[in-house]
Order: C-alpha cells, then sequence, then structure tokens
C-alpha cells in the first residue's frame, strides 16, 4: 500500500493504522476461532480490534472480534460496533463479570495501569500483577499475547544496540516492577495449563494523537523546554505495532516466547526536536544534558520473524509535525518518556 501524504481527519487516520496487511491476514487465517481483545478501550486498542475486523473480512474468515473494556468512552465503543467488533462492558477485576465472558481461544491481553501508578501503587500492582492470573484462570486453554513493556529492561548504553530478549529484567521503578510482575504471574499459570502464549514486550508505539514524536513535537511549536536528559529512544508505528500483535498469536508457544517490539533506529531526542524545528519553524528549547544510557529494546528477533515495519520513521516525523501544525486533536496522554526514575 502507498503511504499517504497526510492525515486530514481521525477517520483518515484510523483507517490506515488499522488498514490489513498480508501477513496479518495469513496470522489470523492460521489460527482456529475467535479473536477477544481484554482492554480494548486503550490508546492501542481501538485499530487493532479495527485491524483484527478488516483482516477477517478481508480473507473471508468465519471469526468474530470480541472486544472487552470498561467503556468508559461510550463514542469509542460505538466506534468499534460500527467497524464490525463485538463489544463487551466489563470491569475485568469483577471476578464475576470476568467469569461471564465467553470462551475465545485466541486473546490479546492488553489491560494495564501505568499513568497515575505513582500514588497509586496498590491499585497498580492490583491491575499490573494480580489481575493476569484472574483472566489466566479463566482462559487457561487460550492462546494468548501478554502485552508487556521494555520498562522491565535496566537502562543500557545508547551505544549497546537497545536490551535483546536475553537481557535479564531490571526494572526501575515500581510502575515497571509491576510489569515484570504481570509477566512471571504469567509465566506461571501458562506453566499450569501448557497454553499457548507470547510476551509483548512493546516500546512506545507512536501515532498523530499519541507518543513520544507527539510529546516532542508540541513542546518544539509551544516553546516549552525538552528535558534531554533521556536522550534517546526508540519507537513503532501504531498501525505496525497493531499488525506485530495479531501476527504474534500465531508465534506464541508454551512456554511463552518473549518478543521485543520496536521501531529500528536508536533516535536522537535532541535531532528529533531539531528536525520538528525546521518543520514547524520554531526553534527548540534545548535544556540538561544526555545521559549515556537510556531505555532501549532491540527488535530485531521480531523483524525476523514478522517482517519490517513497513512505515519509516522520516514518514512519521513528517505526519506528527503537519498535524501538530493544523492543530489536529490528541489524546492527551504525555508520554513521559523523559523519566529515568521509574516515577510514572
Amino acid at each position: 500500500m502507498k503511504l499517504p501524504s497526510g492525515f486530514q481527519t481521525v477517520e483518515a487516520l484510523e483507517l490506515f493504522l488499522s488498514f490489513p496487511v498480508r501477513r496479518v491476514v495469513d496470522a489470523l487465517r492460521a489460527l482456529d476461532g475467535d479473536v477477544m481483545i481484554l482492554g480494548v478501550g486503550g490508546k492501542m486498542g481501538p485499530t487493532l480490534a479495527m485491524l483484527a475486523r478488516r483482516a477477517i473480512e478481508q480473507g473471508g474468515l468465519d471469526k468474530r472480534v470480541i472486544g472487552v473494556s470498561r467503556f468508559s468512552n461510550a463514542a469509542a465503543r460505538a466506534r468499534l460496533q460500527q467497524a464490525g467488533v463485538e463489544t463487551i462492558a466489563c470491569d475485568l477485576m469483577d471476578d464475576e463479570a470476568l467469569s461471564a465472558l465467553p470462551d475465545a481461544p485466541n486473546i490479546v491481553y492488553m489491560a494495564g495501569m501505568k499513568f497515575g501508578a505513582t500514588g497509586q501503587e496498590p491499585r497498580t500492582w492490583a491491575m499490573n500483577a494480580f489481575l493476569p492470573g484472574r483472566v489466566m484462570q479463566r482462559f487457561r486453554q487460550s492462546r494468548i499475547v501478554l502485552f508487556s513493556s521494555g520498562n522491565v529492561y535496566p537502562l543500557t548504553p545508547v551505544v549497546a544496540g537497545g536490551c535483546t530478549e536475553q537481557t535479564s529484567p531490571a526494572p526501575v521503578g515500581e510502575y515497571a516492577q509491576s510489569v515484570l510482575g504481570r509477566e512471571r504471574i504469567f509465566e506461571y499459570f501458562a506453566a499450569q495449563s501448557g497454553a499457548p502464549g507470547l510476551i509483548f514486550r512493546l516500546n512506545y508505539a507512536v501515532e498523530m494523537r499519541y507518543g513520544v514524536l507527539l510529546d516532542v513535537a508540541q513542546r518544539v511549536w509551544a516553546g516549552t523546554p525538552i528535558d534531554l536528559s533521556m536522550g534517546h529512544v526508540n519507537v513503532i508505528w501504531q498501525g505496525d505495532a497493531n499488525a506485530y500483535a495479531l501476527c504474534a498469536l500465531a508465534l506464541a508457544e508454551s512456554p511463552p516466547r518473549v518478543l521485543n517490539i520496536t521501531g529500528p533506529e536508536t533516535i536522537s531526542i535532541r535531532h528529533l526536536a531539531i528536525q520538528f524545528g525546521a518543520l514547524l519553524g520554531r526553534e527548540p528549547a534545548l535544556v540538561g544534558v544526555e545521559q549515556p544510557n537510556a531505555l532501549l529494546s532491540n527488535a530485531g528477533a521480531a523483524f525476523k520473524l514478522l517482517g519490517y515495519p513497513r512505515v519509516p520513521l522520516a514518514q512519521i516525523v513528517e505526519w506528527v509535525a503537519a498535524w501538530v501544525k493544523a492543530g489536529g486533536p490528541t489524546l492527551d496522554k504525555p508520554t513521559k518518556f523523559q523519566v529515568r526514575d521509574g516515577r510514572f
């Protein structure tokens, strides 16, 4: 598919984010049964569900896509239903509601808590480490892709190319510790049931309304200082991350496989700000000094298994700059990528 020059509306953006590339259609064809997405109401969930639905339709497959969330945003639920996604309003922390969910052989588990974790540590641990065990007990025979985070890794030297799946976790802060708890609980119950699983360690999905690139672009546009202490990051286009998540269902195994998901570049925040400055006609206000280490992941294994991301970084930068300049809507959820002490 030819990449668009830009996006004028949210609808156009979501259509592109949910475009069904061939590898997604093939992956879903290889699976038996329906796909359920737990925590579908978050930043990525809606377009991931739409992608699954469109891929099933394109492949002529007989499968349902079921999206589960509390759905505090009624408009998001209506948008999913309009796209052909079946929706169920459910608080997964409610045992009775969890038990009442329909069986599904294929599950993408996206529920979790990050922002606001500081000050709500008990709830963070309950959501991120206790709940996965309850879900695994309910769906003990299902194939599950568990969303996790590159935050479980230590800060690593910028010149080292990022942590691989063989890097020992060393999470900084309670949020990251609770995410590692999520993984360990998942692995424990997966070992008990023998069900196939995959731990999807994602490092910064981005699109026009959310992500590190938007954070930097907005600060350049507003003249707000940009802290360089976390001087390097990895990002991946959300549409590519969506595709990888659905393809990962076919890679699930017992014991669960771990797979890093991010883009191929180690991105300098300084150079990124300068790029946005040129595109937006503003001089970035840079403060602080880059530290020699950062939170970085290496997704080479995913590229070998699932192919290279199709949307290049340079194109995303141009899209984000145009979106910010036009005053496009955002989710108003800063990533806090600059945090080095793990306090989100």
